[in-house]
């Protein structure tokens, strides 16, 4: 699709919003510019044809000459995102309807999964029930996708493979060119005539064979729409900024250079975003600094930079590699907090009692010398032992060294502020779920040859709460301004309510308390997961209590966030790896230079491109873990296992196994000696003759019967 027709489709769904949620009022063309703040003429007239579309299709009509009204009682048009199902059918997911509507196959109007779609709502005559009728697809939600080519003679088709994906790519004979047949390749869609049974498309490029490890990660970066190298014209940019610490710059800042400062982040990183400064004072309070990389010092709005930022808004972190948001020289080099190396900072400075209250606090631009690089684990080791020596088994660089007795003290005293502020957080109803990481030791080949895990110690607890503490007193600053100030949040809406009526129910059944009806619905959650740590229920309860959360995402209206039980939140500390933080450093120092007034449009447009890339990067997360677990468990094909239920379906029973978490599907199917019926609201398997029931949460062995590196899955059959 060209720029101009996305453009244009965009403009036509953003139009249409105006209509549906000023019903009964009228608008012309330059009332509808004005409110979407369009101003230059092409924009204006991608309006005027969107109008005149949706009057066309009788969404909007012409009261008065030029100007148009919402046509809601001859038809009831709703726009949200199509959801697929293996079936071929499709739901229309829409936040403000209490019920997803559904679209039989032959409705689907050539929409694909996951695009915004406009559709008709129709009731059936026979149950009165709402279906809906694609109408129009408003936006895809991907310009390119990745499958499996497979030529014919005189043309080709790309089949991606995909469960919900329920067509393929049709590739005209000029457009195979020298690609092979079988080749995993990333095929561009072009166009779906209205008598086409599949879509058209352009093949773009080759990734190699099927299963082959750099094929099925640049295939996974793809999929997901994350590139893996940085455009010619934003590397030049990149090299010709100035990256100096300049002195005429450091003097219009605060100065820490002389202050106790260290990092501390996990062995393997190399983009240093945040670092603690500890003074004490002869009050007997304590000055801590908590600096954060000037990203937006280097990144300036409306950049090819910062555009290309934008545009990825978050970096990807697969197993064997980072996708980063920033080129490498601004990542790794300059925006990162090296040891030994002055750095620009944007800070939150706190001074505080024994109590760790906070009696004084300054935001503000500064610059930083770290004396330290510190992982978690050097960290920990110095907080366990009570010891200034780190030895060679845990040291960065494998020899046995010492620190200062400042970082000693300073590591001490942060790390028992650290548990003050966390048994504040937690005493306030903020939710803790301790999940477990999985982690794999690579060959110098991207082989796995062990998985281990990693919890969250607290070296890493000591980081996690100054992070909370800038976030939150950053969005209290401006949140709580008066007038009211235009921000970026970080926001966690309420749970759902039925799933935590059924959680209340199945563990109210297996012996637990777990009350809804009180205010404190976190504490007595939190005691309910503490209750079922380490025994057989825990699985089944950590995983419905997980599915009764919300998404976390951006927005400029501030709800507050649940999990964390805090009024206000953003993210002000990852401004390497995450755009919004980019957005607040810029918006926290335009209002501390007194400035106002902000495009509350644009910014909500940012929030949610930012929150969208979010949950893509965290499913391409997850499938270069599938991918690797299916990879490491490609030799041990007919081997037994201990495992546990992790999710039930209409297909089957989802098994990790307990001593290195890979997850697999036992097929309905293949349960032997009974048919087994799915029940929903129990979370299991029934047995129609026996009354075998196999429950989330339950202990089976299993067998891997397959590993498919292609599918990224795992089939298991029950072992004895």
């Amino acid at each position: 699709m060209s720029k101009k027709k996305k453009t244009d489709r965009n403009i036509r769904g953003k139009v249409l919003n105006i209509f549906k949620e000023n019903p009964g009022k009228l608008f012309n063309y330059k009332q509808i510019a004005s409110k979407l703040n369009i101003k230059d003429t092409q924009k204006r007239n991608s309006v005027i044809k969107a109008m005149g579309q949706l009057n066309a299709q009788k969404i909007i009509n012409q009261k008065n000459p030029g100007k148009y009204v919402f046509v809601a009682e001859k038809k009831d048009y709703i726009e949200g995102i199509i959801e697929m199902t293996s079936s071929g059918n499709a739901y229309l997911l829409v936040s403000e309807k209490e019920e997803d509507i559904f679209i039989a196959r032959k409705n689907t109007n050539r929409s694909l999964d996951g695009d915004r779609v406009l559709v008709h709502q129709i009731k059936k005559k026979n149950n009165g029930k709402t279906e809906g009728e694609v109408v129009e697809v408003l936006e895809r939600i991907s310009q390119d996708y990745v499958g499996i080519l497979e030529r014919k003679k005189d043309f080709g088709f790309v089949n991606t493979r995909r469960t919900r994906m329920h067509t393929d790519f049709f590739i005209e004979k000029e457009e195979l060119k020298d690609f092979d047949d079988g080749d995993k390749v990333v095929v561009h869609f072009k166009d779906w005539p209205k008598r086409a049974s599949s879509p058209f498309g352009k093949i773009i490029k080759s990734l190699g064979k099927p299963g082959e490890h750099k094929t099925e990660m640049h295939a996974i970066m793809f999929e997901y729409g994350f590139p893996n190298t940085f455009p010619t014209e934003v590397e030049d940019f990149t090299q010709k900024l100035n990256l100096e610490i300049e002195p005429e710059e450091i003097s219009k800042r605060k100065d820490f250079r002389k202050k106790t400062t260290f990092t501390i982040d996990p062995i393997t990183a190399k983009d240093f975003d945040d670092a603690l400064s500890f003074t004490p004072l002869n009050n007997g309070r304590t000055e801590i600094g908590i600096h954060i990389a000037d990203v937006s010092h280097y990144v300036k709005p409306d950049s090819i930079l910062d555009v290309e930022a934008y545009n990825r808004a978050t970096s990807v972190y697969l197993v064997d590699r980072v996708v980063p948001m920033l080129p490498e020289i601004l990542s790794n080099v300059a925006c990162s907090l090296r040891p030994r190396e002055e750095k620009y900072t944007f800070s939150a400075v706190f001074t505080v009692n024994e109590k760790m209250e906070i009696e004084k606090e300054w935001f503000g631009k500064t610059v930083i010398l770290s004396d330290h690089r510190f992982s978690y684990e050097e960290v920990q080791h110095i907080l366990d032992s009570g010891s200034k020596t780190v030895t060679a088994d845990v040291a960065l660089n494998q020899k046995e060294y010492s620190v200062s007795d400042e970082i000693l003290a300073a590591l001490q005293k942060l790390d028992y502020f650290a548990k003050i502020l966390r048994k504040k957080r937690m005493s306030n109803g903020a939710l803790s779920f301790e999940r477990v990481e999985v982690k794999f030791n690579l060959d110098d080949e991207n082989n796995p040859e062990s998985i281990f895990f990693k919890s969250s110690k607290d070296a890493h607890k000591l980081v996690e709460e100054y992070m909370l503490l800038a976030n939150k007193r950053v969005a209290e600053l401006i949140g709580k301004y008066k007038p009211k100030k235009t921000f970026v949040y970080r926001v966690h809406d309420l749970p759902d309510q039925d799933k935590l009526i059924n959680l209340k129910t199945i563990a109210n059944k297996l012996g637990y308390h777990f009350n809804i009806e009180t205010k404190q619905i976190n504490t007595s959650l939190n005691n309910l997961l503490k209750d079922t740590h380490g025994k057989k229920e825990q699985e089944l309860i950590d995983t419905l209590a997980i599915r009764c959360m919300s998404k976390a995402e951006y927005n400029v209206d501030n709800i507050g966030h649940y999990g964390l039980a805090l009024d206000y939140y953003t993210h002000f500390t990852s401004p390497i790896r995450r755009y919004p933080d980019i957005l607040v450093h810029r918006l926290l120092e335009f209002y501390l230079h007194g400035h106002q007034g902000i495009n509350t449009l644009s910014l909500k447009e940012s929030c949610i491109h930012a929150s969208n890339k979010e949950q893509l990067a965290t499913k391409a997360e997850r499938e270069s873990i599938k991918y690797m677990q299916v990879k490491f468990m490609e030799d041990k094909i007919n081997q037994v296992f201990e495992g546990i239920i992790s999710g039930v379906t209409d297909r089957g029973m989802y098994v990790e196994i307990i001593e290195n978490k890979c997850e697999g599907l036992v097929k309905i199917s293949e349960l032997q000696g009974d048919y087994f019926i799915y029940n929903e609201k129990t979370h299991s398997l029934i047995g129609e003759r026996t009354n075998k029931i196999y429950q989330l949460g339950d202990p089976v062995n299993v067998v891997v019967k397959k590993a498919d590196l292609v599918k990224r899955q795992l089939d298991f059959i029950l072992g004895e």
